[in-house]
């Protein structure tokens, strides 16, 4: 088990690494309200509005997270020229290089919006999600322009994180030109096409990923855990595969390597998990970039996941507050 110096020598390398992120981002729109009252129309609450904010998600929280943790990232994505992408390019932090973000004209930013509520003196929790996201695949010439934009971006960089929500943005044939483009570590996140990307360094699927991937069911099992992990690295040909398992932990596979199960960091009463699973890959990424193995970088991560689960929205774990989760776990 690395020790807990390593781990910090670690983060501290993490300044100066350069990553690109390549992949759909998606505009997390919070809407907050206050329970007024039960409406007459029908049973269901009525909320007095309160305010709203937009935050960089999916690639979006991804970059976010690996600048915060004090690298220099690319993004290389796309955002509409609508009020969600106008809003989502004013929000990306100082860190997130966005040259390479295109807003092709007729390009829908995809969006998620929560509706959170809560009385006076309460924390606001998620009543409803609405996903607003184009009917269509992401046009021919607008994924062609940003595939040459990732072309040059990644000459240089020390790793290269895929950030795949099935836009179509995404492909595994493109994935696997910047492979032989480029010998670093490249990861990749794919929610609904992650056995289709096979020969990359690594991925970091949840449990439920790999549960529908394999139409088995885990649960504590840990012979069909260990089966499925197993055959997951054997199917995408990864380096290693790190299975995400929520209050579980985590469970990280190397080929001819005993499994290295992870138990979770702090504690299990979570506030949100939105967009941890981005906190997790970012931090894997960019340990990886650092020289860390595959075990010191899968326990950063999971440092890292327990940090935000404990935020509320699309949050981001800074390169200090890790080292101190590391100084005291």
């Amino acid at each position: 088990m690395p020790t807990p110096n390593r781990l910090s020598s670690l983060i501290t390398s993490f300044r100066g690494k350069r990553l690109v992120v390549f992949g759909d981002l998606i505009a997390d729109e919070y809407v907050y309200g206050r329970v007024a009252r039960v409406s007459r129309e029908a049973p269901v609450l009525i909320l007095e509005y309160d305010a709203t904010e937009i935050v960089p998600g999916g690639a979006g929280n991804a970059a976010n997270n690996v600048a915060s943790l004090g690298a220099t990232v690319t993004l290389v994505s796309l955002a509409g020229r609508d009020e969600a992408g106008r809003r989502l390019f004013q929000v990306l932090p100082r860190g997130v290089e966005r040259s390479g973000l295109a807003r092709p004209g007729g390009y829908r930013t995809p969006v998620k919006t929560r509706i959170l509520a809560g009385g006076i003196h309460s924390a606001k929790q998620q009543v409803v999600r609405i996903d607003r996201f184009a009917s269509e695949p992401v046009a021919d010439r607008h994924r062609i322009a940003a595939e040459r934009v990732a072309r040059k971006a990644v000459k240089g960089a020390d790793a290269v994180l895929i950030s795949d929500y099935g836009s179509g943005l995404v492909t595994p044939k493109f994935v696997h030109e910047l492979a032989g483009l480029v010998h670093i570590p490249i990861l990749i996140d794919s929610r609904y096409a992650l056995t289709k990307y096979r020969g990359l360094t690594a991925c970091t699927p949840n449990e439920s990923e790999v549960e529908q991937v394999l139409g088995v069911t885990i649960d504590d099992q840990a012979q069909v855990l260990e089966r499925a992990g197993r055959a997951l690295l054997k199917r995408t040909r990864m380096a290693a595969v790190l299975v995400t398992r929520g209050s579980r932990g985590m469970a990280l596979f190397e080929a001819g390597k005993p499994t290295v199960h992870i138990p979770i960091f702090g504690s299990d009463q979570i506030a949100d998990v939105t967009g941890a699973g981005d906190t997790v890959m970012a931090t894997m990424t960019l340990a990886l970039a650092a020289g860390a193995t595959f075990e010191e970088a899968a326990r950063l991560a999971n440092f890292a996941g327990g940090l935000v689960v404990m935020k509320r929205g699309t949050a981001t774990v800074s390169a200090a507050e890790l080292r101190r989760a590391v100084s005291h776990g």
